[in-house]
């Protein structure tokens, strides 16, 4: 790994590296370019440092404190961020969807949410770049969306929890897929395929997973990029022309300070929004790329919510990762919805702990009554929707009065459902409900969740109502771009991990063809390679 002098500039600096600044930091850096990327997370190694105890693993998750409010606060944690070296990559549960077509023009084909500022044929060539380069396992057919090539690794045997949603499914005459999946069906060098262990949501210790952390990470090192890891980014440094100069970041116990000729941010949607609001300045008194009063805004969640049952036969769920199965159909089906929008659904295969924690949470059962679910444990089976929620302003993240122990203001994030977001929810729980007692469930009962962040930075064609360009480049502040989450423009009903690694390659091109064209900040000339 290369090691770059503070005070010497770099030519990009990148905040974070998960699924958008881990792809982009290993792009740059095979295009010649020099690289630094920050994590405040640690730089882990799964062989030797990931155990198979949910408590263990709480370390890869995002934490710190974070002021949550609104109608429905949104849970922070294992559910929507990561603290580590490759993001919420390293913990995600590996669903790879892409999204439909006509969600890149939702206002325009739909009639709500706001237009991405690309075509979906552009990004069906990035969503293929992604799923070679991490080696998705799917089926051979995808039964929705425009016709696509065979996925790179053939599709994982299916556990007894996502024949639950097959068997459903066919009940209802809907159709299901096995769920395109970014972890190993077959060896990929000296990484063996996926042992169904089901530890998949708290880190895998096998690197079966494909995570940015054992996928892009190595190729950015490879090509000459330097991982800082453990080190807080606190603020962008602007100059007196307003472009930005560098970060200031904390790391071993000091303040320092890193010169950089571009700087990309690629916090995801809380500490995104933060660190650009926190970086005002006399040329930018309301923060960053925020002329359009918009950084911070639109923030999304996914409604996570779940119907759960008691099935006859041994399920065993947790076995083999938690979402095998997956049911497309309301994605793909506008007729028959009160609300705009659509969602997926899944098997689910949650662990012992998560189980427990949320029959508390949602049901309120405590001692003789919690024991009686737990022996249940092994004959249940569930299906958990990812919900597409509404771009709302209202919904947005904020800086507090109150500091954390670095002295920087603590993020308040309000959420709250609009009428078309509860109108999908009931739409998704009453189908759920049918599917599983098609299945053969009893007992069913049901919880409410949120999960995947999205928004707070929308990318756009108009500097009015956008954060930055279809290159993720600042309307206001030519050499500071954004790579993430937050850049979506609305958030699709499926898991958003497929969508940012893609929209990060397709980013990463833009930039090296801006260099190219002289129209970036000077600097050596990138070579291009191959994703």
């Amino acid at each position: 790994m290369a090691e770059f002098a503070e005070n010497e500039a770099v030519d990009f600096v990148i905040v974070g590296t998960g699924a958008g600044g881990g792809v982009l930091a290993a792009r740059l850096a095979e295009a010649g370019f020099s690289v630094v990327a920050f994590d405040a997370g640690a730089f882990y190694r799964p062989l030797e440092d990931f155990a198979s105890d949910e408590k263990e693993q709480e370390k890869l998750y995002w934490l710190d404190e974070r002021i949550s409010g609104g109608d429905d606060p949104l849970e922070f944690g294992s559910n929507n961020s990561g603290k580590a070296v490759g993001g919420s990559t390293v913990h995600f549960q590996m669903v790879t969807l892409r999204f439909r077509p006509e969600w890149f023009k939702s206002r325009t084909l739909l009639g709500y949410g706001h237009d991405w500022p690309m075509d979906w044929r552009e990004m069906w060539r990035y969503y293929a770049l992604a799923e070679d380069a991490m080696k998705i396992a799917g089926p051979v057919r995808y039964p929705w969306g425009p016709k696509r090539g065979r996925y790179p690794y053939r599709e994982h045997e299916l556990s007894a929890s996502a024949l639950v949603l097959a068997k459903g499914a066919e009940a209802l005459g809907v159709a299901w897929a096995p769920t395109p999946t970014a972890t190993l069906s077959a060896p990929r060098g000296e990484a063996h395929p996926c042992v169904y262990r089901g530890f998949c949501k708290i880190g895998c210790s096998t690197n079966a997973k494909q995570s940015m952390l054992v996928t892009f990470i190595p190729r950015a090192l490879k090509a000459g990029a330097e991982i800082r890891d453990l080190a807080m980014v606190g603020r962008v440094e602007t100059g007196a022309d307003g472009r930005a100069t560098g970060v200031h970041y904390y790391r071993n116990g000091a303040w320092h300070f890193q010169k950089a000729r571009n700087v990309v941010v690629s916090g995801y949607s809380i500490e995104t929004p933060r660190l650009l609001l926190n970086s005002a300045s006399p040329r930018h008194p309301d923060g960053l790329a925020n002329s359009s009063g918009l950084v911070g805004k639109g923030l999304m969640a996914h409604s996570n919510d779940a119907v759960w049952g008691v099935m006859e036969e041994e399920i065993r769920w947790y076995k083999g990762p938690p979402s095998l199965a997956v049911c497309e159909h309301w994605n793909y089906e506008d007729e028959g919805k009160d609300f705009f929008g659509g969602y997926s659904f899944m098997s689910q295969g949650p662990l012992p702990t998560d189980f427990a924690t949320s029959l508390v949470s949602n049901e309120g059962v405590f001692g003789h009554e919690l024991r009686r679910w737990m022996a249940l444990y092994n004959h249940m089976a569930g299906l958990k929707i990812v919900g597409e929620t509404m771009a709302q302003d209202e919904n947005r993240v904020e800086l507090s009065d109150e500091k954390d122990a670095l002295g920087l203001p603590i993020p308040r994030v309000t959420f709250s459902y609009c009428d078309n977001d509860k109108r999908m929810i009931a739409h998704a729980r009453a189908f759920m409900k049918r599917m599983l007692q098609a299945a053969g469930g009893s007992d069913l009962y049901e919880t409410s969740s949120t999960a995947h962040l999205m928004g707070g930075c929308r990318m756009g064609d108009d500097p009015r109502t956008s954060v930055v360009d279809a290159s993720g480049r600042s309307w206001d502040i030519d050499n500071l771009f954004v790579c993430d989450g937050s850049l979506f423009p609305t958030a699709g009903g499926v898991n958003p991990s497929l969508t940012i690694v893609a929209n990060s390659l397709r980013i990463a091109e833009r930039i090296i063809e801006l260099n190219r064209r002289g129209d970036l900040a000077p600097i050596r000339r990138g070579r291009a390679f191959p994703c």
